[in-house]
């Protein structure tokens, strides 16, 4: 029964990473390394600061890994890729222009 299972399971990831295996394939696992690198720049920057944070780093991983994904998902035409990524992208740039125009606030009251 548990040779049948792994038969089955190993038949299975073959197909879908070997057998499938293409430039959207490559793209889509790229896009979904810089999507995850998004926490563990989060986790070392929380870790080094000793309290929870959440750099400017992520938010650059965040958007390069969810515009990645939300081209992906447009090319393999995935809907529920594409619901996702196209709202959380837009998340991510805005919260990227909102640290920028803060940022730009911080500079001008130091400046005074």
């Amino acid at each position: 029964m548990f040779i049948q299972y792994g038969q089955a399971l190993g038949d299975y990831l073959y197909e879908v990473f070997v057998a499938k295996f293409d430039f959207w394939l490559a793209f889509g696992l790229v896009a979904q390394l810089l999507f995850t690198a998004r926490f563990l720049v989060q986790w070392i920057s929380s870790e080094r600061a000793g309290q929870s944070v959440v750099p400017m780093a992520f938010w650059f991983f965040s958007m390069g890994g969810g515009f990645m994904t939300l081209i992906y998902g447009i090319a393999k035409r995935e809907p529920v890729i594409i619901l996702g990524q196209a709202m959380a992208t837009v998340i991510y740039l805005r919260n990227i222009m909102l640290i920028v125009k803060n940022r730009g606030k911080q500079t001008q009251t130091l400046d005074r």
